[in-house]
């Protein structure tokens, strides 16, 4: 006996046009903060839009969903290119005691200005780094912020040797809450925290900064 045909999957409904708008809405809400609460990773607006209707305003959506997590100990963040559910940093003690979870080590001074720099400048390579801070990165620190999943590898630069490059990684904007580059601190706060010379970007060749364009 041969088997049974299947039956055809419904056509998924985005415009829930037999409901009232107010009921439209709120199915939408529930479908934008349903998705992001069950993906393991920022939800970009491009995934989003298949679940709502055409006309649906995301950012309003978004909105509304925020409004009613307020005074709750989470909340939707942009971060990544996406969104994404995230306990506030208040919480933060108590759920790695709950879970007995260590918190991560933190960059040291160097890493995180090099990663900052690599962040400005990708791609960037290691020389070009240590032009920027007037001496070596070592390999070492370039292997712990690989290792840490903040930089990945860039395509290799047109120098002479084709030495590689590197370029930040969405687990850096994830981990330090930033929807794009374009959140990166300015340059001139960076200076004023001791933590790049201006000066010494003018010395060398170095790629121009990414937020320039």
């Amino acid at each position: 006996m041969g088997r049974r045909a299947s039956k055809p999957e419904p056509e998924f409904d985005r415009e829930l046009d037999d409901l009232p708008p107010d009921l439209r809405w709120r199915e939408w809400m529930g479908r934008v903060e349903a998705v992001i609460f069950a993906a393991p990773a920022p939800v970009g607006r491009d995934v989003l839009q298949k679940f709502v209707g055409r006309a649906c305003n995301l950012d309003l959506i978004i909105d509304d969903i925020r409004a009613e997590l307020h005074g709750r100990p989470y909340d939707l963040v942009a971060v990544a290119g996406g969104w994404q559910h995230r306990t506030k940093s208040h919480f933060g003690a108590a759920i790695r005691a709950a879970l007995r979870v260590e918190a991560k080590r933190a960059l040291s001074q160097p890493e995180l200005s090099a990663l900052l720099a690599i962040g400005y400048f990708q791609p960037v390579t290691r020389r070009e780094l240590s032009n920027i801070f007037g001496q070596e990165v070592s390999r070492d620190l370039i292997a712990n912020l690989r290792a840490a999943g903040f930089i990945g590898a860039g395509p290799r630069s047109p120098q002479p040797g084709a030495p590689a490059t590197y370029v930040t990684t969405d687990g850096f904007l994830s981990a330090f809450g930033f929807a794009s580059l374009r959140d990166l601190p300015d340059l001139e706060a960076l200076e004023d925290a001791g933590l790049l010379d201006k000066a010494a970007l003018r010395d060398g060749p170095l790629p121009s900064p990414l937020l320039d364009d």
